[in-house]
């Protein structure tokens, strides 16, 4: 049997920088793979939803290049196989990085199980070492309806390099509406279909509505508070709305439901503990119900987002790191962006909150970058004037509620924001503390 100091199972964000960093440290490191380095977010999600993403982005700016002064002679032909292709690129790049950033790591690739003991077992051989990590991360959920296997999901999604005119996307969350988004930009018809009332179901309600009124405006058509019940052949979803059964026909379907963990094999036997929902039971420093044993990332289903993962690899390894306040967002054009409480979540939680609202109508650099649509709206608790949570729809919402993050870490209070920090003019960021001085 084989000793590290570490065994980390899964090269995500938060396996791979978990292993850099112990490395880094002089830990012998030892990291097993089944595919690619960098995991699903880098391989089948984050990375090549962005760069698709971005194409639809410059997509929509080329259509109103001319009340920019900008003439583009002929018709804008956007062309999907080419931005995918573009994607891979990307891809292949970063990791190439990864590659580098673990040169003084042991990679093993293959398909890791848990015996117990603290034993790894990959390729017939048996290791161990005093800290087993496990970020064996999450795949795409399914709907039990019947016809099921007609429709993508994600990871099948992106692997296309055409798409059809016409798509029924299954899931209003996070990965249903950025697809939405991309293929609304280069011409297809989509419908997202939604089993909640409203789309983006952990975010605040109205920033939530606003997005999907906006998304509207766009031609993607939103069906909520419906059920699927099946999947016909020839690409027919069958549904249960708010005016009883019907149904939506296209030309391709995209499962878009969350996501499920996936656990390697053996851990019950190795007396490592799930949930109801079969997520890892952990603790507050990432330890599973076996000592030593560690579980992070979206395989315990704390915050199913890279950077989360990776900050969990750090409190697994004992640094000192504030898990409360993990920003979140929604890369739709616009954008969305969340972090802390919704005012529906902080007012069940007892706060006597103050809202404060400012529109990117009213801010000079959105007015320029012609993206005035949008909002923001920031939470506060009224006794001692902190930042509860941040929502924000508009011109780089992902990039403002970093800021704000950082001020709920720093206990920054509304006053505060609104008249000590001083932001830099014509910017985006100018539109927080008009926010913060707006609260009642």
């Amino acid at each position: 049997m084989r000793n590290s100091d570490v065994i980390i199972i899964g090269s995500g964000p938060g396996g791979y920088e978990t292993a850099a960093e112990l490395a880094a440290a002089g830990k012998k490191v030892t990291l097993i793979e089944r595919d690619s380095l960098g995991g699903t977010c880098l391989n089948r999600g984050c990375i090549p939803t962005k760069c698709l993403c971005a194409s639809a982005s410059l997509i929509l700016s080329l259509a109103s290049a001319e009340s920019f002064g900008v003439e583009i002679e002929g018709a804008v032909k956007p062309d999907y196989g080419r931005a995918v292709s573009r994607a891979a690129s990307v891809i292949s790049q970063l990791r190439d990085g990864v590659s580098m950033l673990l040169r003084d790591v042991e990679i093993i690739k293959g398909e890791a199980s848990l015996r117990p003991g603290r034993i790894v077992e990959v390729n017939g051989e048996q290791l161990t070492a005093p800290q087993i990590i496990i970020a064996t991360g999450s795949q795409p959920a399914v709907l039990r309806v019947p016809g099921a296997d007609l429709a993508v999901t994600s990871d099948g999604f992106l692997q296309l390099d055409e798409v059809p005119e016409r798509v029924a996307i299954i899931g209003g969350g996070v990965i249903g509406l950025e697809f939405a988004s991309i293929l609304s930009a280069f011409g297809r018809q989509v419908t997202v279909i939604e089993y909640c009332r409203e789309i983006l179901p952990p975010f605040d309600a109205e920033i939530a509505k606003r997005l999907r009124m906006m998304l509207s405006r766009r031609g993607i058509k939103f069906l909520t508070s419906s059920a699927v019940t099946a999947i016909e052949p020839g690409y027919r979803v069958i549904f249960e709305g708010k005016r009883g059964k019907d149904s939506v026909d296209c030309d391709l379907v995209v499962m878009a439901v969350g996501r499920r963990p996936v656990v390697p094999a053996g851990a019950a036997e190795a007396g490592i503990e799930t949930d109801e929902r079969g997520f890892i039971r952990v603790d507050e420093l990432m330890q599973t119900s076996v000592p030593g044993v560690f579980a992070i990332g979206d395989v315990n289903g704390l915050a199913m987002l890279a950077h989360a993962a990776s900050a969990q690899g750090r409190r697994a390894i004992g640094k000192d790191v504030n898990l409360d306040i993990i920003p979140s967002a929604v890369f739709t054009v616009p954008e969305a962006a969340m972090v802390g409480l919704t005012e529906e979540q902080a007012v069940a939680k007892g706060y006597d909150v103050m809202i404060g609202k400012a529109g990117f109508a009213s801010n000079g650099k959105a007015l320029a970058m012609g993206e005035a649509d949008g909002t923001v709206k920031i939470i506060f608790a009224r006794d001692s004037g902190f930042i509860l949570g941040c929502h924000i729809i508009g011109p780089h919402a992902s990039d403002l509620v970093a800021e704000v993050a950082g001020l709920m870490f720093g206990m920054t209070t509304k006053d505060e924001l609104a008249d000590e920090l001083v932001h830099s003019h014509p910017t985006l960021s100018e539109i927080l503390p008009l926010a913060a001085r707006s609260a009642r």
